[in-house]
């Protein structure tokens, strides 16, 4: 089990994830963090997300991946 964070941010915020969550594995944390990016985008507000992006973090602040909010809205046609 490994203690993960969810620090979202865009060029002008910075939104620290304090508390984490514990995962079992890397797939795991992937998983939450779309989950974690698609929940935020239906949240009805009138934020642009296209220049945020969730960094995923270990406990040592260790960078795991980051997923732009863009890569979740997926291809315009």
């Amino acid at each position: 089990m490994t203690q993960v964070y969810f620090n979202c941010s865009d060029p002008n915020h910075i939104l620290m994830d304090s508390r984490g969550t514990t995962v079992s594995s890397l797939s795991e944390a992937c998983a939450h963090a779309l989950r974690f990016v698609q929940a935020a985008m239906m949240t009805p507000n009138s934020e642009d997300w296209r220049g945020w992006e969730l960094r995923v973090t270990d406990e040592l602040g260790n960078e795991l991946f980051v997923i732009p909010f863009a890569a979740a809205l997926g291809r315009l046609h």
